[in-house]
């Protein structure tokens, strides 16, 4: 199988319609904390990624949702909205959406999306963020990506993108969105595979104590990370593990896990279960991304044969393969949204039944 064990084991808002405006308060707490997120970390040279940060309500949900965007220079232009696997969050597309604005010249943005219980998303006043469950999880992306493209007609097409867990809730949005009249060019899941994933699952409780409870400080977790190999990328690490820890001065150990992934056993089993018949039936073009030659299950297998998704292996890489390699991942899927952003009417997209 992928690397997906092993890594859970070892380890400018432009134009948004209806997003709340950050006060002065606001502004300088985002200042400090990108400063202290990037700034303060030694880099690679490339560069902080062009990412803006807003925090986004979304009432129906009960929540504060943090979202990372690059948007689009182009009216027309399309955005790829990423979500994040378990336990860590929308900064781990960062340095893959500065490849994309670099690659496609602004023509395509990123929006990435803490999801709940993760990254700086927080609940609001009187509701609990508790449930992660697939269907709450689904629920939360649709209705989050309805408040910032309020309006289908105008929107920008979307190519939905998912690492792990998030493979298995962009699949599952996509009928809702194409229901509500959103473009949606492709679907793209990354280094999940359902088979491999839940013949794994009896092993996750056992296997996930080889993983620190916390740790002393950021640089520490930032070390482990890369030490083992769960990201092997340090730039890439500088600046999305500070968004999985939180402070409590009060514990041993003061930089703790914001999303302790043993508590979220009780969903495992949903977030996989149907993934590969809900990414084979999704109506847009396909796309399955692995960090290695992981076995199939039968029926991508067969998907795989009659041709209905593109099947692409990155070599060297670990399971964090946006973080690992964001350069690579990012020259895929530009080169998947040309393909299919614009196809001719009567001309099938790849992936297309």
């Amino acid at each position: 199988m992928s690397d997906l064990l092993r890594s859970a084991l070892s380890a400018r808002i432009a134009q948004l319609p209806s997003l709340p405006q950050r006060d002065e308060e606001d502004e300088e707490h985002e200042s400090e904390e990108a400063a202290h997120i990037i700034g303060s970390l030694p880099g690679s040279g490339m560069g902080p990624p062009a990412m803006s940060a807003l925090q986004v309500v979304v009432p129906s949900r009960g929540l504060d949702f943090r979202v990372y965007y690059t948007s689009p220079t182009f009216a027309d232009g399309t955005v790829m909205i990423c979500h994040h696997g378990a336990g860590y969050s929308g900064l781990t597309f960062a340095c893959f959406a500065k490849e994309v604005t670099d690659m496609t010249k602004g023509e395509c943005g990123v929006l990435a999306i803490d999801a709940r219980r993760h990254g700086k998303t927080t609940p609001t006043s009187d509701h609990s963020d508790e449930d992660l469950s697939i269907e709450v999880l689904i629920e939360d992306f649709t209705e989050v990506i309805r408040t910032i493209f309020p309006e289908p007609a105008s929107a920008p097409s979307l190519v939905l993108v998912g690492h792990s867990m998030g493979g298995s809730v962009v699949t599952r949005s996509c009928p809702s969105l194409l229901e509500h009249k959103y473009r949606i060019t492709g679907v793209a899941v990354l280094d999940i595979v359902e088979g491999s994933a839940i013949d794994a699952l009896p092993f996750m409780n056992n296997l996930l104590n080889a993983r620190p409870d916390g740790f002393n400080n950021i640089e520490e977790a930032i070390e482990w990370h890369v030490s083992t190999k769960a990201i092997r990328n340090s730039h890439s690490a500088r600046i999305s593990i500070p968004s999985i820890m939180v402070s409590d001065p009060t514990a041993v150990l003061p930089y703790q896990w914001r999303t302790p992934l043993r508590s979220t056993a009780p969903y495992w089993l949903s977030w996989f279960k149907g993934l590969s018949s809900n990414f084979l039936q999704a109506r847009a073009a396909r796309i399955l991304v692995l960090a290695g030659a992981d076995r199939l299950d039968n029926e991508l297998m067969i998907g795989q044969m009659q041709g209905k998704f593109q099947l692409v292996v990155v070599p060297g890489v670990g399971h964090m393969l946006q973080e690992d390699d964001p350069k690579r991942l990012a020259e895929i899927m530009v080169e998947f949204w040309r393909r299919n952003d614009r196809v001719v009417v009567g001309v099938k997209k790849v992936g297309d039944p």
